[in-house]
């Protein structure tokens, strides 16, 4: 199996315990405090996972690139901070399957802004998402 199935199958299974955790945490924690402690731990391990890497972050300060990170910081700050406020006040099984629309959304932007492949399976798989986020949330 390719390298990048592994690293995602990695990815998905620490992150299905973030949203049950975080409701706990919010039980008695503001939403926003939640979203800034929980990205501090974050920031300083990223940050030492790069100083282990010896790798510089001032090169990058001003790739041509650069612009689409500090977008994306933007709206990253943004949904964490609406996804943690909807899940200070709603149920996990509802608010996390919303959430989960930006699957859906980004593999449509992905076909439309970067042509990749169409084919009936991922159009089938598309809809059938929407469906069962539907049925989730209702």
């Amino acid at each position: 199996m390719r390298r990048y199935v592994w690293l995602s199958i990695f990815a998905f299974l620490s992150y299905s315990l973030v949203a049950p955790l975080l409701s706990i945490a919010m039980l008695e924690l503001p939403s926003t405090l939640a979203v800034f402690l929980s990205n501090s731990v974050m920031f300083l391990t990223v940050g030492l996972v790069i100083r282990a890497r010896g790798l510089s972050v001032r090169p990058y300060l001003w790739h041509p690139r650069t612009p689409y990170i500090l977008a994306m910081g933007v709206l990253l700050t943004i949904g964490l901070l609406t996804y943690y406020r909807a899940l200070a006040l709603g149920p996990v099984s509802i608010v996390v399957p919303i959430y989960g629309l930006f699957i859906v959304v980004s593999s449509l932007v992905g076909i439309v802004a970067f042509e990749e492949t169409v084919t009936p399976r991922k159009i089938a798989a598309i809809a059938l998402s929407v469906l069962a986020i539907a049925l989730m949330s209702l």
